[in-house]
């Protein structure tokens, strides 16, 4: 009887391929929901999860073959990681298949606001031409923050390097990663110094909400905020006081607090919208790490990591 393996997110169409190859019997269910999972789950073998499903005491418990869980993408925050090690579950994820495309995604963002790109082109396309007032700002030579130097923080200073910045990198669980442009620093060193600064952090009782008045009273320098990591890292009410007075310069996200934007209340659909409507911020819908090479490149890692495709 063949192994049962149940994809529960969208995923390229490779990974499905492979794993019917390597002789599993593959269910893809994108759409599948927690409830639906825990009733199915029972003679399971793997488990492929995306950002949708949290993989829970309950849901282990009610997959006793269960052998492995992979994550398309960065982050196990969603797992039970030490009740499924408890288990003999192998867990992996694939940070490596998309770190690439969310650092172009970030630099993308950030250059975008820095020219004015988000504003220029609607005002040309109103038969609105305006030089001065769409002046942009250079990056080259900045001093750049980067808050978690795992696999994007790595990426993206990896891609600021022909910009000539000055990168300051703190990571509250690594050290001896600095060398030339990249300096290892604290987060109050961050935030004294940095011209931008980057989340690129998991999900964890430290991280969320981690954008806090307090904090952003410290930048010294009104810098502009990315985030492209998780959206609870940043509360938007936070965020949008200290725009209002001005603690920061303007903010690139591509993730949020809530993405069901069909759930949303007054007050939520009021804080998104004065933020689309300021010229100084960019919001994309969690698409960083999402590009078409990173859609085949991390089941690609993943089927790797679980020692299922050669290495």
């Amino acid at each position: 009887m063949k192994e049962k393996v149940i994809i529960t997110g969208n995923a390229h169409p490779f990974l499905e391929k492979t794993l019917a190859e390597k002789g599993y019997d593959v269910r893809y269910q994108p759409l599948i929901t927690y409830e639906e999972l825990t009733n199915e789950i029972a003679d399971c073998t793997g488990l492929v999860l995306t950002t949708r499903i949290t993989v829970d005491k309950k849901l282990i418990d009610a997959a006793p073959q269960l052998k492995w869980i992979g994550r398309l993408g960065s982050g196990l925050e969603l797992i039970d990681i030490p009740y499924a090690e408890s288990k003999n579950i192998l867990c992996v994820s694939s940070p490596e298949g998309n770190r690439n495309a969310v650092a172009e995604h970030s630099l993308g963002m950030l250059l975008m606001l820095l020219n004015k790109m988000n504003t220029a082109p609607a005002e040309v396309h109103d038969f609105i031409w305006k030089r001065n007032e769409n002046r942009g700002t250079e990056l080259s030579g900045k001093t750049v923050g980067i808050v978690g130097f795992g696999n994007t923080g790595g990426a993206f200073a990896k891609l600021l390097q022909s910009f000539d910045v000055t990168v300051l990198a703190y990571d509250k669980y690594k050290n001896d990663f600095g060398q030339g442009y990249i300096k290892e620093a604290s987060l109050e060193q961050v935030c004294r110094y940095a011209e931008v600064i980057s989340f690129n952090v998991p999900l964890t009782a430290d991280t969320k909400g981690m954008l806090t008045l307090d904090l952003m009273k410290s930048m010294q320098q009104q810098p502009i905020i990315i985030n492209a990591s998780r959206g609870k890292v940043i509360h938007l009410p936070t965020l949008i006081e200290g725009l209002k007075k001005g603690y920061i310069s303007g903010a690139c996200l591509d993730v949020l607090e809530n993405e069901k934007l069909d759930t949303y209340t007054a007050a939520e659909k009021e804080q998104l919208q004065w933020l689309t409507n300021q010229p100084n911020v960019v919001i994309t819908p969690h698409i960083a790490g999402y590009s078409h090479e990173a859609f085949l490149r991390m089941p690609t890692v993943m089927l790797k990591k679980l020692g299922i495709t050669a290495p």
